[in-house]
């Protein structure tokens, strides 16, 4: 676990291997080159979780290994769920995505005049809706505004409307955030321990560190790779927005000068090789997360790790899923290529 000063710091480059032996091999070598202690994964398809499994130590000094159902913070994939909430919202006539900010008691700084959906889709600085800049800061407002129109705190929200139904038992908003956490009803000592704990690299070692304490639609959901695969599933089965208000989420924002900006309501919405892929990534201190669905193949990856690494070495910003080491490997594997996946649903080492 701890590194070797010669071990590579930047991307990892990955070549999909026969199968899906081959593709749990290339994962762990990816984990075991960044340096990253815990991950973990899954994979659904036709709605049932077909595969998942976890790698290496969720908990390096007490020797835990990473599972399954470990729970693992989420950072911005926590936005992909919240927008399933908020679209909701919409869907039920207490939400109006064009409503100006000011309407609901809210500011910010731009040159005109700032609406939800602005905030929603990142294209509220400068000329609203002009062009896509990524603001996690301004996209805790969505809490705010769901708040405001609800009536409720955005975690009771969150658990009345997406991990209740589902019954998910590994995740939760941020534990350290105790009244958003005691929303999910769940013991939060027993929560603790089978958390993933938080590293990060420095001076080329695998220190421990710290999760941030926050919770909002932007950031701070935690939550297991199986659970969070049975949200996308969830999502594709109509059990949260009708068909019409997922597609509103889930197509991508054309700015005012005409371009497609790759990101829709909470989601980035992107074609590769005629291909559409539905994502988001997550980085924040000690985690990073990747939530990727493609829909015309009923395919979902869920990927969670215990440093920032997963994600960071990447130039996930750029708003390409392919600049990930663990998507483009899912989707050269299984999207592009033929690789056989399991039928029917299966639980992992």
């Amino acid at each position: 676990i701890v590194a070797c000063s010669d071990m590579p710091t930047g991307p990892v480059d990955v070549t999909p291997e026969p199968g899906l032996q081959g593709f749990e091999a290339e994962l762990d070598s990816v984990r075991v080159a960044l340096r990253i202690p815990g991950m973990a994964a899954a994979i659904a398809k036709d709605g049932e979780i077909v595969w998942s499994r976890g790698f290496g130590l969720a908990d390096v000094d007490q020797g835990r290994p990473a599972t399954d159902t470990t729970s693992f913070y989420l950072a911005s994939v926590t936005k992909s769920i919240a927008a399933i909430v908020i679209m909701q919202l919409v869907e039920e006539g207490l939400l109006d995505l064009d409503t100006p900010i000011s309407e609901l008691g809210l500011s910010l700084e731009s040159q005109g005049t700032v609406t939800v959906r602005h905030i929603f889709n990142h294209t509220s600085e400068g000329v609203p809706g002009t062009v896509h800049r990524y603001s996690g800061n301004r996209y805790i407002l969505m809490g705010d505004i769901a708040e405001e129109v609800s009536g409720r705190p955005f975690a009771q929200l969150i658990q009345e409307r997406i991990l209740g139904p589902l019954n998910l038992r590994h995740t939760a908003p941020d534990v350290s955030v105790i009244p958003a956490f005691l929303q999910a009803g769940l013991n939060r000592h027993t929560f603790m321990a089978n958390m993933a704990m938080p590293y990060e690299l420095e001076h080329g070692k695998v220190v421990r560190s710290e999760f941030p304490s926050h919770f909002s639609p932007s950031a701070g959901l935690m939550g297991s790779v199986r659970d969070i695969a049975a949200i996308s599933i969830g999502l594709d089965q109509d059990r949260f927005l009708d068909p019409a208000t997922r597609n509103v989420m889930l197509s991508p924002t054309i700015s005012l000068p005409g371009e497609n900006l790759n990101y829709g309501l909470g989601w980035y919405v992107q074609w590769h090789e005629g291909i559409k892929i539905e994502w988001h990534g997550g980085e924040w201190n000690s985690q990073s997360a990747l939530l990727l669905r493609v829909p015309e193949r009923n395919l979902t990856l869920v990927a969670v790790a215990n440093t920032r690494r997963m994600s960071g070495a990447y130039r996930m910003g750029m708003g390409d899923v392919m600049e990930s080491g663990v998507g483009r490997l899912f989707v050269e594997s299984f999207v592009l290529g033929d690789e056989p996946l399991p039928v029917g649903s299966a639980v992992g080492s």
